[in-house]
């Protein structure tokens, strides 16, 4: 069986495990915080960082999450995500390296230093002004998520693809830590709402850090 090291916080292991609950893959989890990374972890992927996929069995060892996905995409023939003619596959990807670059840098990644890191490890309280900044930066970005469900049945096209996963991973880390205001962007509210009712998502609904607290409408599946 797969082993998936990861955090309930990263959105990056949050879309291995969307993409592998869609594909009906089965793993077990190991928790790894990324503030006290094992010694053998760091050995699994230099980098230091989650998710790494690991099946003992096979001598297998993928670190990276989209080279994870792209690896599970061409084993497994079950629901395809990165699916359709070239030109789509293109956009799926671009659409991808959109949430997993721009999104993080905009928005999760300051919204974990802010209310998890400086919480949990520097014992400091967040800065207002960089929560304010990240969600101003989400506005935008759901902005442009609105167009596109405006345009396309999914965010890339005519079906669910891996850019939808990306974008939903991105999105529930952001909503547990209070960084996303929904007023204004009922289109992908309504999106995100059929994404959590979906048995992928539910897993990840259902979870909490010790400390850190969801909003309440964190885990309502029509909100």
């Amino acid at each position: 069986m797969w082993r998936l090291y990861q955090f309930p916080l990263c959105p990056f292991s949050r879309k291995v495990r969307l993409l592998m609950g869609e594909k009906h893959i089965a793993y077990e989890m190991v928790r790894e915080d990324p503030w006290a990374a094992s010694d053998a972890f760091w050995n699994l992927n230099p980098a230091g960082r989650t998710p790494v996929l690991i099946d003992e069995s096979r001598a297998i060892t993928l670190a990276d999450s989209r080279a994870i996905c792209e690896y599970l995409e061409e084993t497994s023939d079950t629901s395809p995500m990165i699916n359709g003619p070239a030109t789509v596959r293109a956009e799926i990807r671009r659409l991808v390296a959109l949430f997993d670059e721009n999104f993080y840098a905009d928005v999760t990644a300051p919204l974990l230093s802010e209310r998890m890191k400086k919480r949990l490890v520097l014992g400091q309280p967040p800065d207002s002004r960089a929560l304010r900044e990240a969600m101003k930066m989400a506005h935008g970005h759901l902005d442009y998520m609105d167009w596109l469900i405006d345009n396309r049945p999914w965010l890339a096209g005519s079906t669910m693809s891996l850019a939808d996963l990306a974008a939903a991973a991105q999105i529930s880390v952001a909503d547990y830590l209070g960084g996303i205001d929904w007023n204004g962007h009922e289109q992908t509210r309504g999106w995100y709402a059929v994404f959590k009712s979906r048995p992928s998502f539910r897993p990840l609904l259902t979870e909490r850090m010790d400390v850190i607290k969801p909003p309440a409408h964190y885990a309502l599946v029509d909100v």
